[in-house]
């Protein structure tokens, strides 16, 4: 998985944009960031899951999707390791993301909530 493969799956979500937190892009659906790029450097990327969820992706693949450290991490902040993730666990990963994100009128169009 490269940045531009991991962009592009960010930006196919409804009303998803990217912009710039940190000296880092980030992808917004509503407002609010549900996916980074490049943090804590580029062989990373972050997607906002439950902890519920965060806790399955990493106990199915603890050497891709790793909690990120302190308070965010605990909330379900994930960091993916872009060299070895796969793009459907992306996808998967990122849908939810998006889903946890994404207001309720524009989840309910796509058919998520």
């Amino acid at each position: 998985m490269t940045a531009s493969e991991f962009r592009r799956i960010a930006l196919s979500f409804p009303e998803t944009t990217e912009s710039s937190h940190m000296s880092h892009p980030d992808f917004r659906v509503g407002g609010k960031i549900f996916a980074t790029l490049g943090y804590p450097d580029k062989r990373w990327g972050m997607v906002k899951l439950s902890p519920d969820l965060q806790a399955k992706f990493y106990e199915s693949q603890p050497e891709i999707f790793v909690p990120v450290n302190g308070a965010w991490g605990k909330g379900g902040a994930t960091r993916v390791r872009l060299k070895l993730v796969r793009k459907a666990d992306l996808q998967r990963a990122m849908r939810a993301a998006w889903e946890r994100t994404a207001p309720e009128r524009l989840a309910a169009l796509s058919g998520t909530k």
